[in-house]
């Protein structure tokens, strides 16, 4: 497989830009080419089967574009598809969920006893941090919150505003996460209020950059497989199911140049 092929990354939305992004910034000479599956979005809501189904059909897609390593930019679509995504692909790419590589570099140290978490009702529901917490240490307490407006609401722009502030600290204020040392921004979407969210615990706990962290390990897992690239000059890509203005705004925030979105109705 040549190191020249682009990394493929999807998700519902604008949510999966704060990876690409993180991952453009730390690697600055790979293409990536994004899919936001706008016609679906929020995958938060939707059935474990529904989310397997569209997340296979878009791992296609990036497969047929000959992306070498595909990451699933989007926590509830790990929750519910990586293992579906693993099966499908068997050895022909390597697969990254943005789940594994956070509570891999979390157990590294060992100032984390209660860790909260905060996503979507899809992800939550599906206790997969918890399990995989408990399984790796089950010294380590794990409260998780369902926070369903907080996607829709920053993908429509509503962030760093009066209306984000009452429904950031509304949940934040949950007694579900009292006492926590940390806090895992489970859905892609959420760095984007990693400020506001920071404000609210006033620098006293850590808030988990998944963004961050997942771009790393792509760049460990290109590295060890010899397929960093040295030589092109990235021309990313960017296709959605259903054009929307706020996601070509949010390419040009997060890529500060001029992004041509291409509009790939990937379900006719």
């Amino acid at each position: 497989m040549s190191s020249t092929l682009p990394i493929g990354i999807f998700d519902s939305g604008i949510g999966g830009l704060t990876v690409a992004s993180a991952i453009h910034h730390l690697l600055p000479k790979e293409q990536l080419i994004y899919f936001g599956d706008t016609a679906h979005l929020p995958y938060g809501d939707k059935s474990p089967e529904a989310i397997k189904y569209y997340s296979l059909k878009i791992a296609k897609f990036l497969l047929d574009n000959k992306c070498k390593v595909i990451v699933i930019a989007c926590n509830t679509a790990s929750s519910h598809a990586f293992h579906e995504l693993v099966h499908f692909l068997g050895d022909q790419i390597p697969i990254i969920n943005v789940i594994d590589p956070v509570i891999d570099k979390m157990l590294k140290t060992d100032r984390y006893k209660k860790i909260g978490v905060i996503g979507t009702k899809s992800t939550i529901t599906s206790d997969i941090y918890a399990k995989k917490f408990k399984e790796a240490n089950p010294e380590i307490q794990v409260s998780s919150l369902a926070t369903p407006l907080l996607a829709p609401m920053i993908e429509e722009g509503f962030f760093n505003n009066t209306i984000s502030h009452t429904v950031i600290n509304s949940y934040l204020s949950s007694p579900k996460l009292k006492g926590i040392d940390s806090l895992i921004l489970a859905c892609t979407h959420y760095p984007l209020i990693k400020k506001e969210i920071n404000e609210f615990y006033k620098g006293k706990i850590d808030i988990i950059n998944t963004a961050e962290i997942v771009a790393d390990y792509v760049k460990e897992r290109l590295t060890k497989l010899s397929l960093l690239n040295n030589d092109k000059p990235p021309q990313h890509q960017f296709y959605v199911s259903d054009y929307t203005s706020s996601f070509e705004s949010s390419t040009r925030l997060f890529f500060d140049e001029k992004i041509h979105l291409t509009h790939y109705p990937i379900w006719d």
